[in-house]
């Protein structure tokens, strides 16, 4: 059987005196693909914002591989990986962008091979693209830079907040073999939220 990576009990989060999430019980395992599907207002940003421990529940239980917010170790919180739906570069090149995470980490063994084949998973050609600057992206090759940047690190667990809505029709299957690329090949646990 699976590792649990995500034990959920109880959790209830209040904005003011608004409800916005009361989850019962929820397992999440490791390699899954999960799907969160409501409307907008509904709870799924705020919910992988407490999955990426980002944010913090009023009351309930959230445990990461057993472990809970404040026993979290920086080391195992970098294992998890979110793509907000309007995603935000550093103002730099396209290359700085893709390795922050990388020197934060200081881990930069075979960092060109690795910078080449983050962008080809997105569908972006390397030479085009490494030595642009932020403001030179469209929306959607700023979103596929940014998904990239997550992939690049190989997470354990890949949270993705409406990741399609800045792609247009051409985009989202390269966009969607990318994810499925890090569930297949490194086993990372997905869980995407989309009205």
């Amino acid at each position: 059987m699976k590792q649990l990576i995500y034990d959920i009990k109880h959790l209830h989060t209040n904005y003011g005196q608004k409800p916005v999430l009361d989850i019962h019980a929820l397992h999440v395992h490791e390699g899954e693909i999960l799907g969160l599907v409501g409307s907008n207002g509904s709870g799924k940003s705020t919910f992988l914002r407490h999955l990426a421990f980002l944010e913090k529940a009023n009351s309930g239980t959230l445990l990461y591989k057993g472990l809970d917010q404040e026993h979290l170790s920086l080391h195992v919180k970098r294992e998890i990986g979110i793509l907000l739906p309007e995603p935000y570069l550093l103002k730099r090149s396209v290359r700085e962008n893709l390795c922050f995470g990388l020197h934060v980490r200081n881990d930069t063994q075979n960092i060109e091979k690795r910078l080449d084949e983050a962008l080809e998973l997105v569908g972006l050609i390397p030479k085009k693209f490494l030595h642009r600057a932020w403001h030179e992206l469209s929306s959607g090759e700023t979103q596929r830079i940014a998904l990239a940047s997550r992939l690049i690190l190989k997470p354990k667990t890949l949270l993705l907040d409406e990741p399609t809505n800045s792609l247009d029709i051409n985009g989202i299957p390269q966009f969607t073999e990318a994810i499925l690329h890090a569930n297949r090949e490194w086993g990372t646990t997905i869980v995407i939220a989309s009205h």
